[in-house]
This record gives C-alpha cells, structure tokens and sequence, in this order.
C-alpha cells in the first residue's frame, strides 16, 4: 500500500469498482418526457394548480415563467430548446478563479485613510482595485504600499472633460518606471468627450494598458431590464469604436478595431436570478462579438473579422440590495457573485451588504472580498471553464436574451441622447417591475417578506463618494423602504378569532404584510368569542389610545360562525376601519390575502390610522 501527503496509507479498499458510479442505465433509464409531465401534473392538481380536467401537457403554461424582457423561461430544458441555434457558443476564455475587485471612493476621505483601507483589502485577497478618484487625488498617499506590478487598479474619474485624463496622466506619473499589472485601466468612460477618448487611447497604448470603460451599470442602477442594460452597454461600446476608429482628420484616434476593441472593460450589473445573470453575460460576448464581426477598422478590408473577446467586469447589483435587513444582501450578493463567476466574468466585485447604508466599513468589506474566495477556493468554480455551458436551459436563455437585446440596440444605436431614448424603455420596466413588486410576486426578503420593526439598522457615514454611486440607484423596493422610513405612529389592532391553531396562519400573513408598510399590530390572543375579541380591543386600546383599524384573522369556518358579530363589536367599540385577512366580505371594509396589491392596501390602512402614506 502506498503513501500519500500526510504519512497516510491510500484506501485502495474503499475504491469502488469502475462502472459502479454510473448516473444512468440507457437500459433502464427510459424516462420520457410525458412521464415527467404526468409527475408534474399530479403534484400541480395536488396543490389545485391545475384541474382534473386539465391535460397533462398543461404544466408547461402554468409553470413557465416570463422575464422583464417578454422572455418566456420554460421549467425545465431540452434538447428541442436549442436545436435552432447557432452550432458552438462564445465561450469565456477566463481560465481559474477571477479577478476580485474591490471598490473604494477616494473623493471625500483623506488619501492616508483611503490607503489603509485599501492595503486591508489586499492584505485580505483582493487582487485588483477600482478607484474613484478626482484629478487632483494625492495618488502618491492614496497608493501607497501598492505593488502596482501585481495589483491592477482600474480608475473612475468624472465624465466632465478632461477630467478623465488628468487622472489617467497623474497615475502614468505616479508609476514613473514600474510596468502596471495587465488590467490595469485608465478608465475613462466610454461616453466621454470625443477629445478624451483620443487623449487617453493613446496614453494606453504607450503604457500597454486598457483605457476606457463601457459601464453598463448607470443604466441598470436606474430600474433597466437584462436586454436593455445589454442594449446600452453595446450602444455605448459602439460609441466608442466610432470615435477611436475615426481618421485623426475628422477628431478621432485613427485605430484599427482590433486594437480599439482591446482598449475596452465592458461592467455589468449581474443580481440574485442567477439563471438570468449567468445568460447575461454570456448574451454580452456573443454580442459583442457580432458588432465586431460587423466592423472593419481602419485599413482593414471588407469581410475581415476581428475577432478581440469582451473584457468582463461583473458588479453586484446596487437596485436589489436594500437598507432594511441589511445582512440579507450577504446572501443576494454570493448568488449575485455565483452567477458572475459562472457566466465568465473577468473581474467581479462584490459590493459590501453595508454599502446601501453609507460608507462600508471593515466588516462589509471583508465578507465581500471573501464571498469571491469562498467561491473560487472552496466550491471551486474556476476549475471549470463555461460551467453552463451546453444547459439546455441557460443556452436557450442566453439566445433569447442576445436576440431581444440586439432589437433594442438596432433602435437606440447612433443617438444623440442615448439616456433619453432609453428613458421610456426602462420606465416600463420599472412599472411592471413594481407590480411585481406590490403583488409580492416579486418577494423582497426583509422588505416585502419578513420585516423586522425592531431591528437596529447599522449607522454609516454617508459622504460625498457614496451620494455619488447611490444617489441616482433606484432600489428594487424603494415603495417598502418609503413606508419603513416614515413607520405609523400606533398599531393596528389584530383581531385573532379562535384559538392560536386556527389563526396563526392568516395572523402571521397579516402581521408580516402590515409590517411590510411599517404598521405594527396589537394581537388580541386566543378568543372563543366575539365578547372575547372586543374585550382585547378595549384592553388594547387603554394601553395605546384609540386603534381606528381592526384586522380580523381567523379560520374559514369562525368567519363564518362568529365574524361578522366580531366585526360588529369592534365597530361599535371605536374600530373604524375593519379589515379580514383572506377573501372580502359584506362585514369588512378591505381585505389582505395572497396576490393582492400590498403598496396599494397598506397605503389605505396606513390612512385610515391617520398615518400619510410615503410610497
């Protein structure tokens, strides 16, 4: 028996015999697909999703799902999904872990503050930095310590002119000799002055790095759905081209396409639907890859394909991050992260949980960095290249999502006002977006779904550098956030009819659904009758002063036997509002239950306790 690391004996014994592990036996393994559809049926009709009547067939319409984008998302896949598409796919060629990028505004903190918190993150595994910076930042002290050889630093200077290169010319002066790490970006943004791409193109090449960045992300920020964040990323990268492909006569650069194309770093928001992130990405080279195969560069012929792989920096979503419950976006930001890694992602940063919040500080940035190396060294993603690659589900996604976002592309491409011609696009989705949101269709944990009123939220400090990365984000629940923000002033009171067995389900709904609106409520306890229920109310009220809305919450069959005397008592006892958790009845004035539209319902519950709603 041999030896292995460690002084331990290798357990041949344990090895299994070879064919043992098999996953499928072609022979036994005849599942078709209308097995599985029966399967499916028989648990839908279980749950009264479907009917007796209703064929087999028919799980497909109830459980495929559609996207912001009109894109219909099946169950599952298969092999018919992708038949019609293109043989072989742009594959990432990101091989082992990413770059983990770490981000820090430099505007508003003292350069020596700044350095330090960078060194942490370094010392702490962050391979690369993204720094926003002004033109006269003390990149001396800000860089201090940094081994700017190994670590890349991709800068974000503001997009008035010339501000861009005067940082890019105050970094190349600060290397002096030392040759930058490859990634290292100058980052002018892609929507800068003509005169400033040219400048700093060619600062670029002179110092072999990257130059430009294509940020997707201000769009995303703003409420825009997958296609359209692809759509404007690719309007904005073709901007660029045109301005450094341009003859120096008419103001441009004078590049070919291939080495334009090279001087690109395209960011994208990526956010917990991983499936959907994962596509994104993907959807994002292959579509990159067409307006290049599209473009000839300058001396180029015509049919030449350039052939230059998108530069991939992926960003966990700012808009689905919420300042209430806050550590929930640990968990949002490592599906987030997930999804980036698997998509092929080139650099990721994982935004601190405490980033909605003001300044993270070091707890935040530490589980951020982290997030990427747990990912990486642990679950081991960067071992495999493309892991999504051939899923018929994610390869069926990744075409719908390329084609939808090329059609919006083709409409917006050569605008003067790119964000003016996008405006009513992203409004839509915003609206609908928000339905979702409101229907709870689209649950919000910590905001729509279990909210905590008594939670302690952590203090950040809120400087100059985060007004100016959050002010214009747009969060997914902003509406929730509203009424959590301006909390009623008095509860409502929970009338629980019947005993806690019976009532704990609706009293839970209704108690998370009011303290989504930032309405709290006073529970009446185990009552056996309506006299039972009113003297809770009375009690109540003693304590808190008047209670205008009374929630009852109960079984079908007390409803039925004693709600509407309950109703009555309450009335008669000062209640001026009633409300029943479940279907609407004569006795009630509103009701809550599954599907209903939650901003609209807490917004006349709020006004009827006399608190001004915010949403």
């Amino acid at each position: 028996m041999s030896e292995v690391e460690g002084g331990l004996d290798e357990p041949t014994e344990l090895q299994p015999d070879q064919g043992a592990l098999a996953l499928a036996d072609p022979e036994t393994d005849t599942w078709t697909q209308a097995d599985w559809e029966a399967e499916t049926a028989r648990v839908l009709r279980k749950s009264r999703r479907l009917t007796d009547e209703d064929p087999d067939a028919a799980v497909w319409d109830r459980l495929t799902r559609s996207t912001l984008d009109g894109i219909a998302v099946a169950p599952i896949g298969r092999p018919e999904d992708v038949e019609h598409l293109a043989a072989g796919s742009l594959r990432p060629s990101r091989t082992g872990g990413w770059d983990v990028r770490a981000h820090l505004g430099a505007r508003s903190v003292a350069a020596k503050d700044a350095n330090e918190t960078l060194l942490v993150d370094l010392e702490g595994g962050v391979t690369s930095l993204w720094l926003r910076v002004d033109a006269d930042t003390d990149l001396d002290a800000l860089l201090k310590g940094v081994f700017l050889d190994l670590a890349p630093v991709v800068l974000e200077a503001p997009r008035e002119p010339g501000a861009g290169v005067a940082a890019a010319q105050a970094f190349l002066a600060h290397l002096e000799a030392t040759t930058p790490a490859p990634g290292t970006n100058l980052g002018v943004d892609a929507l800068a002055p003509a005169a400033d791409l040219v400048a700093v193109a060619r600062l670029a090449l002179d110092a072999g790095v990257l130059g430009v960045v294509v940020d997707a992300t201000t769009v995303h920020d703003r409420g825009a759905s997958d296609a359209q964040d692809l759509a404007y990323g690719l309007a904005v990268g073709v901007r660029a081209l045109r301005v450094l492909t341009a003859p120096e006569s008419e103001g441009g650069a004078g590049l070919d396409v291939a080495t334009a194309a090279g001087l690109l770093e395209f960011r994208y928001a990526v956010t917990d639907e991983q499936f959907a992130s994962i596509a994104k990405l993907r959807a994002a080279r292959r579509l990159w890859a067409r307006v290049l195969e599209l473009s000839v560069g300058a001396g180029g012929a015509a049919g030449d394909v350039v052939r230059v792989e998108q530069r991939q920096h992926a960003v966990t979503s700012r808009p689905m991050t919420s300042r209430f419950d806050p550590y929930v976006n640990m968990l949002r930001t490592t599906v987030a992260a997930f999804a980036a890694g698997v998509g092929g992602a080139d650099a990721v940063t994982v935004l601190p949980f405490d980033a909605p919040l003001g300044r993270p500080e070091t707890l935040g940035r530490r589980v951020a960095r982290n997030i990427s190396h747990l990912l990486i060294d642990e679950a081991h993603l960067g071992k495999v290249g493309d892991i999504a690659g051939g899923a018929y589900a994610v390869e069926r996604l990744t075409d719908d999502l390329a084609v939808a976002a090329w059609e919006v592309f083709t409409d917006v491409d050569g605008a003067e006002d790119l964000d003016a011609v996008l405006a009513p696009l992203v409004e839509a989705t915003v609206a609908a977006r928000e339905k979702q949101v409101a229907t709870r269709k689209r649950p919000l944990t910590g905001l729509s779904e279990f909210p905590n009123l008594a939670e302690e939220l952590p203090e950040r400090e809120r400087d100059a550098d985060w007004h100016a990365e959050w002010d214009a984000v747009r969060p997914y629940g902003a509406s929730f956030e509203a009424l959590r923000d301006a909390p009623a002033d008095r509860p409502a009171f929970l009338a629980t009819l019947g005993t806690v067995a019976t009532h704990t389900a609706r009293a839970t709904f209704a108690t998370n659904l009011l303290a989504a609106g930032g309405v709290a409520v006073e529970p009446a306890g185990a009552t056996d009758d309506a006299a039972a229920v009113v003297t809770a109310y009375e009690t109540a009220v003693g304590t808190h002063g008047p209670l205008p809305v009374a929630v009852l919450a109960g079984a079908d069959a007390t409803y039925g036997a004693w709600g509407a005397e309950a109703a009555a008592g309450l009335r008669a006892a000062g209640a001026q509002h009633v409300v029943i958790a479940g279907k609407q009845t004569d006795y009630a004035d509103d009701a809550c239950a599954m599907g209903v539209d939650a901003l609209a319902f807490l917004g006349r519950t709020r006004a009827a306790l006399g608190q001004e709603s915010q949403a």
